[in-house]
Order: C-alpha cells, then structure tokens, then sequence
C-alpha cells in the first residue's frame, strides 16, 4: 500500500510545484524563533537599583542594599524598617527599554521573566495535541495557512500590548500557532517528498530556523527597544501571505481520508508544473483506494455532523490516548514522547543561558544559530549513509558527555566553557532535526501528524521548565543545569536504540499495517513483549487491505 504511493512520488519527481512548497513552509519556519527565544532580548535579567520613595531622608537608603529588593525606612521613633521597595533604577547600557524594566520584572516579580519565556511553550504545549487532531482531521493545508496567517497577526499586535497580563496572554496564543508552523508544515513537506530525497528535505526543512536564530541576534544588537524589535522581528511574516493562496493540500492525506478526487487533481496540478508523466487517472484512483482506510471515511462523514463541547472534547481524548491502544505504537509513541522532551529541555536550556555563561547575548545567541546550521545540513548527510537511529543515539550521548563536563572546567577560562557549550547546542540540534525525521518515518500516516504533535507537546514541557531549571536553580548550584541536561541526554540516547531503523522502509499508512506481522521490521529491532507475542498462537493474524476501526481493540495482535 504505502509502496506504491511512495513509488508514484518517485515517479513524479522533484520540480516546480515542490520547490513551490518547500520554499513556503521553509520561510515560516523562520518566523517562530525569535519569539520561541524571546526572553533573551525582550525580557533579560538586568541589573537594577532601588529607589527609595519621595520624601525619605537621604540617610534612610541602605547603600548595602542597592541593587537589592528593599530599602530602609526611619519610623517616627527614629528606628529603620525594611520596605519592599516599588521602584528600581535599571542599567541600560545594553538594553535601552524591556519588559523587565517597564514592568519592573524584579524581586518579588522576578518569577515573570521566567513565566514569560514559559508561557510561550505553554501556549505549545496546548497546541500540539490539538494542531495534531485539526491537522489529521481536516487537512496538512487547511491548519498550516490558518496558523501562519493568526500567527503574523498576533506577532504584531503583541507588540504594543498595554500591560503584562495581556503580553503573556498573546505569548500563550502565540505559542498555540507555533506547531502549525514547524509541524504540520513540515509534515506537508515530508508527504509530498521523493522518499530518496526524504532524507535531506526533512532535516534542511529546519536550515531557516537556523538562520532566524542568527538573524534574532543580529537585530537585536540594532534594535535595543523591546516594542520595536519584536514588531521588527514579526512584519516578514506578512510576506508568506500571499504564497498561501497557492498551498496544495497533502495527496497522501487526501488518499487516506477517502478523497480520491481532490487527491487526482493535486497530483495532476504537480504533474503539469513539474513536466512529468504520471499514471492514467483509473491506475491512480487504484492507488488512492489502496491507502485508503474505510474508517477514516465513516470519521470524515462523523465529522460533517453537529458535536457538542462534551463530545469534541471526548474525542480529542480519545485520538490522543490511541496512540497507546496497539503495542508497537505505545512502544513508538513513548520512546518519540521521551526523545522529544529531552530534545526541547536540553535545547532551549542552552539557548537561554547566555548570561549564566557571562558571555555577550548578541554573541551568543548568533553563534547559537551558526551551531544549528550543521544540523541541518551535516545530519541530513549522515541519516542519509548510516541511518536515523545511530546518528541521533551518537548526537544524544555526545551532547551529556559534553555538558556533564562543562562543571569541571576552569571558570576564567571563559572561551572553553562557551565551546562547550556551543558543542552541546550543536549535538542537541543534531539530534532534535533528525529526530523529526525519523518519528515523522515510525508513525503511520492516519495518526502521525497527531503523534509528531504530542511529541513536539512533551518537547515544550521540557522548554517550559528549562528557564526556571537555569534562572533559579542554576543560580543556587551553577553545576546543576549542566548535569540535568547532560545525564537527560544519556538517558534518551540509549532509549533510542531500542527502536528500529527506517531508512529505505516504506511509510506505513495505517495503524494495521503497522500492526501487521507482515510490516517489514526486522524483529532484533522489536522490543522482547512484542516480538514474543508476534510468535504466539495469534501470529497467523494479516494485515487486510482495509484498516480496522481505531476504536476497537486490537486484541489479535
């Protein structure tokens, strides 16, 4: 079943309305870096020095206390009390205006910069499952032009937001779009690709993001007011604009959700702009109808009738938790969900630890961006020769090695501990590129934008506890980010060999193919419970040409 799609987009080549598409979901990637690394510039620790109110006597400020949360005040009997102090004096000799000194971000308030950073990933976390479900459910196109189009709306107006509730309440909606940027889009670019070029277009696909990164730093250092370079930042979302009126929908989606007619004319359209011939309309409905599963129909006729919030809501619980229902897909599923937090904590924990490293955030963060450039090109070389699983494992246990350690390294020796942890950026990057790739390769087409989704979910649970692992407990034990980070990549590393390589295997289409004894995994790749139950009594069940329902249970297998 999968085969033979994948041969007709073999068949097809690579030409115009590829490059089309490639183009336009690569520029958006670019869009969500410098909000997803907005605290860096937008919100930075900065020094400060309390002011003490008018009307205080010049003596009753505590000089031991400046820079710090209080001041001292003289009562009527002439004792000093400590006050909570209101108002700070904040150096900007490198920022020039933040949310951290408008709002005064400081001392009992220090808890939002971290909220700020965290609530972007929240807003991801939120609208992974859900950009999954949306995307699986009404198209690759339909979420991806809906959500670059609200997300450079929200980038814009969030800029001039009056107070800091509603800037963090746009940081969340900005985040919800996130994932329909970097994942349904590249999910589209994925299923529309040459599976001999999957490869390289899976890991390049992330090269702008790279290149945002790079960019970020670089206007930061121009641009010192936080309102006018986060408007900056966010007005090339509007050039995407007008390319989106010509997105094609995902032919494989359409296959699968049973419209074959829609998936015809997408093929043909690709045809005609890429020059190439292409199988009589009868050979490619036959197709179409071979990857077709029946329940994904009757899902697309429930889909068309009226639900309550009580039953839309009861659904999307249970399209998330059947991702566990079948035992290779648990198995997929809870290795991706591990991978994917260990990739966003380690990640994102890096790229906001700047200042712990005393080095310059302009600096810093270009070379963060440089960092990511090899994997997004060094990698893609790499899981094309050896394979995704080695290269991601090797990428994973580098990367603890690395920042386990950075603790022992001579502090004054600050251009060592900067290299290490550009190393370490560099080997996460590595590993959280090629780890789309592959998780977007194990799960089947009917639930994998859904299960891309609720890896990229746990991935921002790790990038929303990362600030505070590097903003509060980094200052109390500077070893411990390093030690977190390094021995959570060790752990995922060797978790990942356990699963089984994908390279030149057909993408499975449905979750009884997958199930199936007759999908090609070699069985040294299957965990012991799964192979030992393939070889049992019901080992004689086949995968038929027609998938069964979801809901049930797969008790044969």
């Amino acid at each position: 079943m999968a085969d033979r799609m994948d041969n007709l987009l073999s068949q097809m080549g690579t030409g115009k309305w590829h490059i089309f598409h490639y183009l336009t979901v690569c520029y958006s990637v670019s869009f969500p870096s410098p909000h997803a690394l907005g605290s860096a510039f937008l919100a930075p620790r900065q020094d400060h020095t309390c002011v003490a109110p008018l009307g205080a006597e010049e003596n009753s400020f505590d000089s031991a206390d400046k820079g710090s949360c209080y001041y001292s005040s003289r009562g009527e009997n002439g004792t000093f009390t400590q006050k909570a102090c209101t108002e700070w004096i904040f150096d900007n000799t490198t920022f020039t205006h933040t949310i951290t000194s408008e709002f005064g971000l400081v001392c009992e308030k220090e808890y939002l910069r971290a909220t700020y950073q965290s609530m972007y990933m929240l807003g991801v976390l939120v609208g992974s499952p859900i950009n999954g479900l949306l995307a699986d459910r009404y198209g690759r196109k339909t979420v991806f032009v809906t959500g670059a189009a609200l997300f450079a709306l929200m980038a814009i107006v969030s800029s001039w937001m009056p107070n800091i509730s509603s800037i963090l309440l746009f940081r969340f909606l900005l985040g919800t779009m996130h994932p329909t940027l970097l994942k349904t889009g590249y999910i589209l670019a994925v299923e529309i690709t040459d599976p001999k070029l999957r490869s390289l277009v899976g890991v390049i696909y992330f090269l702008p993001w790279a290149l945002g990164t790079m960019a970020w730093g670089g206007l930061a250092y121009l641009v010192r007011s936080w309102r006018w370079l986060q408007f900056c930042a966010s007005l090339p979302c509007l050039l995407l604009m007008p390319a989106l009126w010509f997105v094609d929908e995902s032919p494989r989606w359409l296959s699968v959700r049973g419209q074959h007619e829609r998936a015809l004319e997408v093929i043909k359209k690709a045809a005609r702009w890429n020059k190439t011939v292409i199988p009589s309309d009868e050979e490619l409905m036959c197709i179409f109808k071979e990857s077709q599963d029946k329940v994904k129909v009757e899902e697309v006729k429930e889909d068309e009738k009226e639900h309550s919030l009580k039953t839309v809501f009861q659904d999307f619980i249970k399209a998330t938790f059947i991702l566990y229902r079948t035992p290779r897909l648990c198995f997929v599923s809870a290795i991706m969900h591990l991978d994917f937090f260990v990739f966003g904590m380690v990640y994102f924990g890096l790229a906001l630890s700047g200042s712990n490293f005393k080095s310059d955030a302009f600096v810093y963060m270009v070379l963060m961006g440089l960092m990511e450039v090899p994997g997004c090109t060094i990698m893609g070389a790499l899981i094309s020769r050896f394979g995704r699983k080695i290269p991601i494992c090797l990428s994973l246990l580098v990367t603890g090695v690395v920042l386990l350690g950075l603790p022992f390294l001579p502090s004054e020796i600050q251009w060592l501990v900067v290299a290490f942890a550009m190393l370490g950026k560099m080997t996460i990057t590595m590993s959280f590129q090629a780890g789309n790739l592959f998780g977007s390769e194990l799960f089947p087409t009917e639930v994998r934008t859904r299960g891309l989704s609720t890896s990229f979910m746990l991935s921002r649970v790790g990038s929303s506890i990362s600030p505070f692992i590097t903003e509060f407990l980094g200052v109390a034990y500077p070893w411990a980010p390093s030690v977190i980070f390094g021995a959570s990549a060790i752990v995922a590393g060797i978790a990942t060999l356990t699963l089984w390589e994908t390279l030149h295997m057909a993408l499975p289409d449905t979750v009884m193919q997958m199930e199936s004894k007759d999908f090609k995994v070699p069985e040294r790749f299957l965990p012991f419970k799964i192979a030992s139950r393939e070889r049992g009594k019901n080992s004689d069940v086949v995968c038929k040409e027609e998938s069964v329902p979801l809901k049930m249970k797969h008790e044969n297998l």
